[in-house]
């Protein structure tokens, strides 16, 4: 009896919270007939112990009717508790909701559905991650069956199981974000999941194998008669190369000299060409190596990669075409404006020059060195414009080599700016211009060129002598074209006659000579001056004008000469140089057929 009690007991304190109280009287009840019955048949000698026992069943009773109550209170501050957290979490999660982003799941670049939430200590991105490798790996499978996929849900967890493999979990958190219940967002995810897993079977089963194995054959047959098809059409191309070295191949020559003959010329073809079909092979290769790659799923990202190589240097060359357009037609518009600008300053340098345009205190010759210096100073400041349109201007690498370049120019070019420096200043200065006639130091000759840096001039033997500009600049420079134009130049030599001869003869004799000299104007008349009284003999030096500089060794020469007719006709003997000549019977140094003419005209 007492173990029947301490059952009773036992069973009122460990019933689930649930149970009905009638059912847990109705076993009382039960037990309790029992009790009588053993009671009845015991008879008397159980009736004290019978009251005690139904005194200690009637406390049992009370005790457990208050633990229930105390259950029924505990239960009830729970349930009010999480409903107030679940509201809590839900307001919360609705506040969240319009600036949280979901983190995919990506199977075969495929959103299946997003993760909101953490758990187990997993971040959403790791459980993402996790979610689309299982997947992935799931769906490789030959042997799949995807509506295997089944749900299977705990207390706390709701699961989508593959056999033994969890492929994802669901908690309330879940549920929340997606404001449904974790068993209800179970079932839904699940039907994502197998439609997916359906679509792998087909891409990754058997026949499929198959077909990307026959694909993958064609490819490489179809690569091989490609190569057979391009070494053929090469031999065909070789051919036609050498049959024109007979037909229309001629030898290319600069004048005399032979560049390129006929077989030299079908060498470089055939190489050209073979060059050719090499590039034409490997873009070939190119394109096929991919191809292949991409018919396996398990080699896709190394095909697109392989491609990328090709295509990506491709595309940012289009792409930088492109963008570079509006800056192209920048810089040409640029060179345009400068064009024509040139070539109005161009225009307006040429009237100078002609002198049908004349600008005061402008010279004509500084025409074109003036036109010469603004075109550079357009050239400069085109370049200056055009410099932030070009590609990599603003590049570290393409500064840095415009800063070596200016600084090595900068170092290595102060003798070439002096010269050029000083080749303006002489070009306004106006000292000579082209074709005069000048002395530079101990250099006489024609000016035959006048660029920035130097000043070429030929001399009377045809010698070409190159000046730099500075040395002109800190030189002296006579210039007889000019005092010939202007003034006209004075040449002059000196004689030295005898005091025996009176010096109005030999002025007459000289200026007799200077006239007849081809050259020597006569307005002004030539003149003699005696420069010098000396020992033995006066000397006197005739003077002439002349217009033409460039003949002033030739009409020196036919000076001298005509002094030397004009003396020797007239009986005069020249005493210069320091001639001594003592009578005693010696000749005179009158050449003889002079002498002889003056005879006969003495007598006659």
């Amino acid at each position: 009896m007492k173990k029947n009690l301490f059952l009773i007991f036992s069973l009122l304190l460990w019933v689930p919270v649930a149970l009905p109280a009638q059912v847990v009287e109705k076993v009382l009840d039960i037990f309790h007939a029992d009790s009588l019955q053993a009671s009845e048949i015991k008879a008397d000698s159980d009736s004290l112990h019978l009251v005690a026992v139904r005194k200690e069943l009637a406390t049992a009773k009370l005790n457990e009717a208050n633990l229930r109550m105390e259950i029924e209170q505990m239960k009830l501050a729970a349930y009010a508790a999480d409903s107030v957290k679940l509201a809590s979490q839900k307001q919360r999660i609705d506040s969240l909701r319009q600036v949280t982003l979901g983190v995919p799941v990506v199977v075969d670049e495929d959103t299946l559905f997003y993760l909101y939430a953490k758990r187990g200590g997993l971040s959403p991105q790791q459980r993402a991650e996790n979610v689309s490798r299982d997947i992935t790996a799931l769906g490789k499978r030959f042997n799949l069956h995807p509506d295997s996929v089944y749900i299977e849900s705990t207390d706390i967890v709701t699961d989508l199981m593959y056999g033994d493999k969890v492929l994802v979990s669901f908690t309330d958190q879940d549920g929340l974000w997606e404001s449904c219940s974790r068993d209800r967002l179970a079932e839904i995810r699940r039907q994502v999941i197998v439609e997916k897993l359906k679509v792998m079977k087909a891409e990754h089963g058997f026949w499929q194998l198959c077909k990307r194995i026959a694909y993958f054959l064609l490819v490489i047959v179809g690569q091989f008669l490609l190569f057979k098809l391009t070494n053929w059409l090469f031999r065909k191309l070789k051919a036609r190369i050498v049959r024109l070295k007979h037909t229309r191949l001629k030898a290319f020559s600069i004048q005399d000299f032979e560049l390129l003959d006929t077989r030299r010329q079908v060498i470089v073809l055939v190489w050209l060409a073979n060059l050719f079909r090499y590039v034409i092979m490997l873009l070939q290769l190119l394109l096929t190596v991919p191809l292949l790659f991409s018919i396996f799923p398990q080699t896709k990202d190394l095909a697109y990669q392989l491609f990328s190589y090709i295509w990506n240097p491709v595309k940012s060359i289009l792409y930088g075409v492109l963008a570079y357009i509006p800056n192209l037609f920048t810089i040409l518009v640029i060179c345009i404006a400068i064009k024509y600008l040139v070539r109005m300053f161009r225009y307006l340098a040429n009237e100078v020059q002609e002198e049908r345009l004349k600008l005061n205190g402008f010279y004509p010759d500084w025409a074109m060195p003036t036109y010469h210096i603004i075109r550079f100073l357009l050239y400069a400041f085109m370049v200056a414009m055009i410099y932030p349109y070009l590609p990599g201007s603003n590049s570290g690498v393409f500064q840095g080599i415009s800063v070596f370049v200016g600084l090595i120019i900068s170092l290595g070019s102060s003798t070439v700016i002096g010269n050029i420096i000083a080749g303006l200043v002489i070009t306004y200065m106006r000292p000579f211009k082209l074709g005069d006639r000048i002395k530079l130091n101990d250099t006489t000759g024609n000016v035959v060129e006048k660029t920035p840096l130097v000043t070429r001039i030929r001399t009377p033997k045809n010698e070409v002598v190159t000046i730099p500009n500075s040395f002109i600049m800190s030189s002296h420079t006579v210039n007889f074209s000019q005092s010939a134009r202007d003034y006209g130049l004075i040449i002059h030599s000196e004689v030295s006659i005898g005091y025996d001869v009176p010096w109005r003869q030999v002025n007459k004799l000289l200026i007799e000579a200077a006239l007849n000299t081809p050259g020597v104007v006569d307005d002004p008349r030539p003149f003699v001056l005696s420069t010098s009284l000396s020992d033995w003999y006066p000397v006197y030096q005739v003077n002439a004008y002349i217009k033409d500089a460039d003949r002033l060794a030739q009409i020196y020469s036919d000076l001298h000469q005509n002094i030397q007719d004009r003396f020797n006709e007239a009986g005069v003997e020249i005493m210069s140089p320091h001639y001594m000549a003592v009578r005693d019977g010696n000749a005179s140094t009158i050449p003889h057929e002079t002498t002889d003419e003056a005879e006969e005209d003495t007598a006659k």
